[in-house]
């Protein structure tokens, strides 16, 4: 099978650096071209890097020697070198806004980790195997943009996968109200511990934004599509508290839910072993053979033990049992630049390459 061409853009930053070591030996994707700011534009990838690769695996030897192009003054010869692109820039929203269109617009499909289009009507945000449904919204979007082939797709906050996998198979029940307190990892925000030492030994009670993109996102995942947009759900509340532990990655979450009707745990604990997706059933290179392993140990997941399970894309739980003022509650895990960040991201470009959204040029 040929490859696709893939490029990266905003290839020097820690997500970029994911994506580079996650598509090093991909079987449906190649790294064609990396791209980042203009300062960074002209040298090797290891010279624009300059010692800041972040990762504890080492820098893949093809992509040491490659040369960095300007994400914003490039984009014409960005394009010409790759079918489609992944993105993770460092901008400000309206910037990376214009930035993924204008990359969409020269035909050039873009799979972005950037939190900028994510309420987008007709993007698409996906975990594949929760809603790949939404990827129908994509013809919309082309007819918006003007495109036969180009278009954005985006993944979710990287906190959310650390609950929201348990709690999509138990919609059924009529889930009413749900209360959350996530505990993520430095990596989360592009550090490392050289790089952030006031985190040693310290909680940070506040991640800006981060609450309400742990309130809302779900409900747009858990959406339905209209008319050529997606439409969130509004019948269910979600209340987030958001804290940066000293962890370098793995994001956990303490959940409690309420139900309109609810669940045995013997239940709970079926639904969430048979969950799978399209992911699964199409066997993409990334996805997890089993989405949600649960631990029976009162003491797992542990992120030191549990954060690399099935690559790091597996979600893992535990410590389900009733609560004394909601139905249940319980702990989640996820690793947040796999799963949550670059991993996720290439899931979904995995499932838009199966489903014939991304195409050789």
């Amino acid at each position: 099978m040929t490859k696709l061409r893939a490029g990266i853009i905003g290839a020097t930053g820690m997500v970029g650096q994911r994506f580079i070591t996650l598509l090093a030996d991909h079987p449906m994707f190649e790294i064609t071209v990396l791209a980042a700011s203009a300062r960074s534009a002209g040298k090797t990838y290891e010279e624009a890097l300059g010692g800041r690769w972040k990762l504890d695996i080492p820098m893949p030897e093809k992509v040491a020697k490659m040369t960095v192009l300007d994400a914003t003054g490039d984009i014409d010869k960005v394009c010409e070198m790759c079918d489609f692109t992944f993105c993770a820039v460092d901008m400000k929203k309206d910037e990376i806004k214009a930035l993924e269109e204008a990359y969409a617009k020269k035909e050039t499909p873009v799979v972005s980790n950037n939190s900028a289009h994510r309420w987008t009507e007709d993007v698409p945000m996906v975990v594949p195997e929760i809603n790949p449904e939404h990827l129908e919204v994509i013809e919309a979007q082309k007819k918006r943009l003007g495109t036969k082939n180009g278009f954005i797709a985006v993944k979710p906050n990287c906190s959310i996968q650390s609950y929201v996998p348990m709690l999509t198979p138990l919609l059924k029940y009529g889930i009413d109200e749900v209360i959350v307190t996530t505990y993520q990892a430095i990596s989360g925000a592009g550090k490392t511990f050289n790089e952030w030492p006031e985190m040693i030994d310290n909680l940070i009670p506040f991640i800006g934004g981060e609450e309400e993109k742990s309130e809302q996102e779900p409900l747009r995942l858990w959406g339905k599509v209209e008319d050529g947009k997606i439409v969130k759900r509004d019948d269910i509340k979600i209340s987030a508290q958001c804290y940066r532990v000293p962890v370098t990655n793995g994001h956990t979450a303490a959940v409690f839910v309420k139900f309109k009707n609810k669940p045995t745990k013997e239940q709970i604990l079926a639904d969430w072993k048979e969950f799978k997706g399209e992911a699964q059933d199409l066997k993409l290179p990334n996805a997890p053979e089993q989405f949600i392993t649960y631990f029976e140990e009162d003491n797992r997941p542990q992120i030191k033990d549990e954060r690399e399970i099935y690559g790091g894309m597996g979600i893992t739980a535990g410590r389900l049992r009733e609560d004394t003022i909601f139905d249940y509650k319980f702990v989640g895990m996820s690793h947040n630049t796999l799963r949550g960040a670059a991993g996720g991201a290439v899931l979904i470009a995995e499932l838009l390459a199966a489903k014939g959204y991304i195409i050789a040029k």
